[in-house]
């Protein structure tokens, strides 16, 4: 198997997440430093428009969201499991939640002033300026929280997760499974990178305690590797052969079909493709670049949008 390429960087939560289950799981993997803010011309050049941080990278197939992501971890190492067959349902649906509210509730409440303050700290203004623009074009049309709104939200949230970290070591038993990691990144970010924010934590001793647990995991054996690199890798590469899962049709649109791909909300940039797989868990696109060559790119059906594209 190709070797695993996550394009990323330090301190996005969502990559975060991904690092996590790479030290959960002990894989090496190749780690591609990403802009944070557009352009990102060689991370275009594998997606065909998407840019949310982070993406996967194997040879020529390449993995969009981080809920795919886990899933094609755990098929390349089964072992330790992320989706314990008695928890595979709730586990996934815990993992959508704290995902989206939770994670949420906790960027309204790291961005206020000061914790805004702490991360633009050691920035240029010019880029700390970029940053905010770009993060408020992804958000368009969004409804955001109030700061205190999201202040009282988090907390509650905290508290619940506190009550299911004091029965036992993780979130739903001895071993830690895919709704930890998807819990454990928004935490992160307060208490890592913007730990002025971090008093929050002060009512829920318990939940640090987890942290540190799932922190004590690591992150896997990462090398170093280039942008220019990994689309060498891609340019040189086949895409995996498909798998043959039914077609699965919701929208009226045939295999073969010129279509876009965008998120339902926040990164709304299109990936436009050849549509040549719909599962009942994702989609897949075929599409050439001049400099990745052919590669197939792979959403998940949740929280993404399939349409026809227009001439």
């Amino acid at each position: 198997m190709s070797a695993l390429i996550l394009h990323h960087y330090p301190t996005s939560p969502f990559a975060q997440k991904i690092r996590s289950v790479l030290g959960f799981k002990q894989l090496a993997w190749k780690s591609v430093i990403i802009p944070s803010v557009s352009p990102k011309p060689d991370l275009v050049a594998l997606t065909g428009g998407y840019r949310k941080t982070p993406v996967l990278q194997v040879g020529a197939d390449i993995y969009c969201d981080t809920a795919l992501i886990c899933e094609v971890l755990e098929h390349t190492q089964p072992d330790p499991v992320l989706y314990p067959p008695h928890l595979k349902g709730v586990a996934r649906v815990f993992a959508q939640w704290a995902d989206t509210t939770l994670f949420w509730a906790s960027m309204a409440y790291n961005l206020q002033p000061k914790g805004a303050e702490m991360l633009f700290a050691s920035l240029p203004l010019a880029a700390a300026q970029a940053f905010v623009a770009d993060r408020k074009a992804m958000s368009e049309g969004m409804v955001r929280q109030r700061p205190q709104d999201a202040t009282a939200a988090y907390r509650s949230y905290l508290r619940r997760i506190a009550h299911m970290v004091e029965e036992h070591d993780f979130l739903f038993g001895a071993e830690p499974c895919v709704a930890d990691f998807a819990a454990y990144h928004p935490l992160w970010f307060t208490r890592r990178v913007v730990p002025l924010m971090d008093d929050i934590f002060n009512a829920t001793p318990a939940v640090l305690e987890w942290m540190d647990r799932i922190e004590a995991l690591g992150q896997g054996r990462m090398e170093k590797f280039t942008a220019a690199d990994a689309i060498t890798v891609a340019a040189g590469a086949e895409p995996l052969p498909l798998q043959g899962d039914v077609f699965q049709d919701e929208h009226g649109i045939p295999l073969g079909t010129t279509v876009h791909i965008a998120a339902e909300s926040f990164g709304l940039e299109v990936t436009e493709g050849e549509l040549i797989a719909a599962t009942r868990t994702r989609y897949t696109l075929r599409r050439t670049d001049p400099r990745a060559g052919t590669v197939h790119v792979h959403f998940p059906r949740i929280g993404y949008v399939l349409k026809k594209a227009t001439p």
